[in-house]
């Protein structure tokens, strides 16, 4: 298995196991995604992966729906996605994906968790050349063979196909997402979920205590309602997975 596998795995997504947290994300995206391509589902093809998103996570039709009306509304604000990038304690290093619609209170709010953390806030680009930048598809099984998949779509991109126990997990570079999303629902699979990553190309492993320092800083930074994701370059030890 490659990198994205072993990403996918030492990642179990703890910090946004919090419903509110996860339908919050999802509302901003299906705001951006509405105000980029419009309310129809049909001929937007970003908005039918959120939607697809918001159904994994069992988001409720009706708040789907709420989501989609608010966000039509001309007097509704748009968020923007916002990159930040620095040190946590023992040089590890991060990024953090922001959806902002107030980038001041985002930079203060982030700039504040890192200097209580001992941690740097960088500047752009000192940190996001260490990540690489994907995108990621989780299919129903129905059947498919991993490898046999892979060569399919080797075409539109794909680099990386897996399986574990919810799906079938296709990982490409981020630039791939259009092609491989226009492919799978030509062949009529389910996609269940779809979205975005950043793979740190190397981790690295710290002790109980260093690991500790460096969870202090990425709570806060997840606790924040303008963060969507934050990604690190710690190696994640068994003992954190569970």
């Amino acid at each position: 298995m490659g990198r994205a596998f072993e990403f996918r795995k030492a990642r179990k997504m703890k910090r946004w196991s919090a419903m509110a947290k996860a339908f919050t994300r999802i509302g901003k995206d299906i705001v951006m995604a509405v105000k980029e391509g419009g309310p129809d589902p049909d001929t937007n093809s970003r908005l039918r992966a959120v939607i697809q998103n918001a159904k994994s996570v069992n988001m409720p039709k009706d708040n789907i729906e709420r989501a989609i009306k608010r966000a039509s509304d001309k007097s509704q604000g748009d968020y923007k996605i916002v990159l930040f990038e620095g040190y946590a304690p023992h040089g590890i290093a991060v990024l953090v994906e922001t959806a902002t619609d107030n980038n001041n209170r985002t930079v203060a709010n982030v700039r504040s968790y890192f200097n209580k953390c001992d941690g740097n806030l960088g500047t752009s680009g000192s940190v996001e050349f260490m990540f690489d930048h994907t995108c990621n598809f989780r299919i129903a099984k129905e059947g498919l063979d991993p490898e046999e998949l892979e060569l399919e779509l080797i075409d539109f991109g794909a680099e990386e196909v897996f399986e574990d126990e919810d799906g079938i997990i296709i990982y490409a570079p981020f630039e791939a997402f259009g092609a491989l999303q226009k492919e799978l629902e030509s062949w009529e699979v389910e996609i269940i979920s779809s979205g975005f990553e950043y793979i740190p190309q190397v981790t690295k492993k710290l002790s109980s205590e260093e690991a500790a320092d460096v969870e202090k800083l990425l709570e806060k930074l997840e606790e924040d309602d303008d963060v969507q994701h934050v990604y690190h370059t710690m190696e994640e030890s068994e003992e954190e997975e569970e």
